[in-house]
């Protein structure tokens, strides 16, 4: 684990993994990180290369509520023009979180 997290979820969704974590800068404050991790395989299929795209997005407390209000209501948006999507079946021992804005 990292030591400057100090917080941290996974979130199993499908081919991706979503890892939240809460960091603190040098300035000893704390930040949200998301990142989106893809497995990607690639070559010949008996020797597969195996590589995973990150993506990272970081949000600051000074935006929570910006960013909270605004991924409400991206997410309701959705579910009002295509309802809402059925849950992934869940494999054993992986976690599954709702997230509640």
């Amino acid at each position: 684990m990292e030591k400057d997290i100090l917080f941290s979820q996974a979130i199993k969704a499908g081919h991706r993994i979503y890892y939240v974590d809460v960091k603190k800068n040098r300035k000893d404050e704390m930040y949200l990180s998301i990142t989106e991790s893809k497995k990607l395989i690639s070559g010949d299929p008996d020797m597969p290369q195996i590589n995973y795209e990150k993506h990272k997005i970081f949000i600051y407390r000074e935006d929570f509520q910006k960013f909270r209000t605004c991924l409400k209501e991206a997410m309701n948006f959705i579910e009002k023009n295509q309802g809402e999507a059925d849950s992934r079946q869940e494999k054993d021992g992986e976690i599954k979180i709702d997230l509640e804005f």
